[in-house]
């Protein structure tokens, strides 16, 4: 199974890929203009960052069971790439905590730190400008704030809820709020080291220890968003929306093996916003699916799968404006 926050609506679509014409499952109600999601497969828990709070979701029962507030919450609800409220979300692996990223519309954006058994808020760190994305390391010790607007990375103690920042401007950081070339969404290997692509022309890959950052070359030379590892993490997917700043190609994926280094670039017919691996449970072919709800003009109400054996490509229509994506088992729906 699939969810996706539907960011133009106050809904979360549960969809099941593999029933092709008849993917949509449910909705469920989750609160105005929700971005991310995160899945905890140990409790059977999604977390959903909306504009008015962090919704608690059991995906045994496909309902929200709990809305916990911002501590630095907007005074206002708003839709759109802009508007103030929850960004990225992350959950330990236990299940226990939640991470929300909140953009208040005043000051400095936060990482908020809440208990899911019980709502309560237990820390809270200021982060960069407009965190896009945030992500948990596997152990659970460390977060990645991705500060869009900041051309820097926030890595936070995720138990003492301190930070450090990390610039990150292959590109520099001339024209500022204006610039193209800042990060959006990242990816973390194997080993720990957090994966952000660049304009489709450069990776950096920050390493969780020495916090220094390496740049290798990209192809795509696409205005690039969302990113995610295929099963395995033997491969990187990225999302290109297009000619943006110094990027001057056309919409595509890629999928860039990180053994080798070496990129496949698929060219796509409509703009989308993130993406994630999925296969369906019997063991079928893996896919990348695309959400195409892009943050700004161009967003449409569906998902492209593409199968990555033969780049063949489908569409899933009838999901509102569909964001952010996570999947969850089907034994965890069952448990």
């Amino acid at each position: 199974m699939v969810l996706t926050t539907e960011a133009g609506s106050s809904t979360v679509a549960v969809l099941d890929p593999a029933a092709i014409g008849h993917e949509l499952v449910a909705r469920i109600e989750v609160g105005a203009a929700p971005w991310d999601i995160a899945v905890a497969e140990s409790t059977g828990q999604a977390i959903v960052a909306t504009a008015v709070g962090l919704t608690v979701i059991d995906v045994h029962l496909l309902e929200a069971t709990r809305v916990i507030p911002y501590a630095s919450g907007p005074d206002r609800v708003l839709y759109g790439e802009y508007r103030p409220g929850g960004t990225g979300v992350a959950i330990s692996p236990d299940g226990r905590f939640g991470y929300v990223a909140v953009i208040s519309g005043a000051g400095a954006a936060v990482v908020e730190k809440v208990d899911l058994r019980d709502g309560s808020q237990v820390g809270w760190v200021e982060v960069g400008q407009r965190p896009f994305d945030i992500l948990l390391s596997a152990d659970g010790t460390e977060l990645y704030s991705i500060n869009h607007d900041g051309f820097s990375v926030h890595v936070i103690d995720a138990s003492a809820m301190s930070a450090v920042e990390v610039p990150i401007a292959p590109f520099g950081t001339d024209g500022g709020l204006a610039s193209w070339e800042k990060p959006h969404y990242g990816a973390l290997t194997a080993d720990g080291s957090l994966l952000l692509p660049f304009q489709g022309r450069t990776l950096a890959i920050l390493d969780p220890v020495t916090r220094a950052t390496r740049f290798e070359p990209m192809t795509a030379n696409s205005h690039q968003h969302g990113a995610a590892l295929t099963h395995g993490n033997t491969s990187l997917l990225v999302v290109g929306t297009g000619s943006f700043g110094n990027a001057t190609g056309t919409p595509n994926l890629t999928v860039r093996d990180l053994a080798a280094g070496s990129e496949a670039v698929i060219p796509l017919q409509r703009l989308h916003e993130n993406v994630v691996s999925w296969s369906a449970p019997d063991g079928g072919p893996e896919y990348a699916l695309l959400s195409g709800g892009y943050t700004r003009d161009g967003f449409w109400d569906g998902l492209t799968m593409i199968d990555l054996a033969t780049l063949e490509q489908h569409e899933v229509l009838g999901v509102r404006r569909p964001q952010a994506l996570a999947v969850f088992t089907e034994g965890a729906r069952d448990r």
